[in-house]
């Protein structure tokens, strides 16, 4: 039997969402051909193997989930207004609350203390 694991119910609520939330962005990105270009299959990639790593309690996953989640947001945000008002607020809106998932002081102290 395997000790890997999708999605870690024993973790904090904060880190739990935080998981959900990029594996549906990995999938949203795929789906919408994010995969054609080499910086989204990076993302999507990125973000999966994130997300596994935070379900195991890794912190080379905690890393990388906040890195792939702050390079999105930080893409938008160089892009410009005009880019930001082109995408969908709602686009915008979680992927600001996913860094800010990652960020929680809930999610900081559990990866400092639970993580190796």
């Amino acid at each position: 039997m395997s000790n890997r694991r999708w999605i870690n119910n024993s973790q904090p609520q904060t880190l739990q969402i935080a998981v959900l939330l990029l594996y549906l962005n990995a999938a949203f990105l795929a789906l919408t051909g994010g995969i054609l270009v080499p910086l989204g299959l990076a993302i999507i990639v990125g973000q999966a193997a994130g997300a596994f790593g935070i379900a195991n309690e890794r912190k080379w996953g905690y890393i990388l989930s906040v890195v792939m989640a702050c390079l999105p947001l930080a893409l938008l945000l160089v892009g410009g207004l005009h880019s930001v008002l082109g995408v969908s607020l709602l686009t915008l809106m979680f992927e600001v609350a996913l860094v800010a998932l990652l960020v929680h002081p809930h999610s900081r102290e559990y990866q400092k203390i639970w993580f190796h």
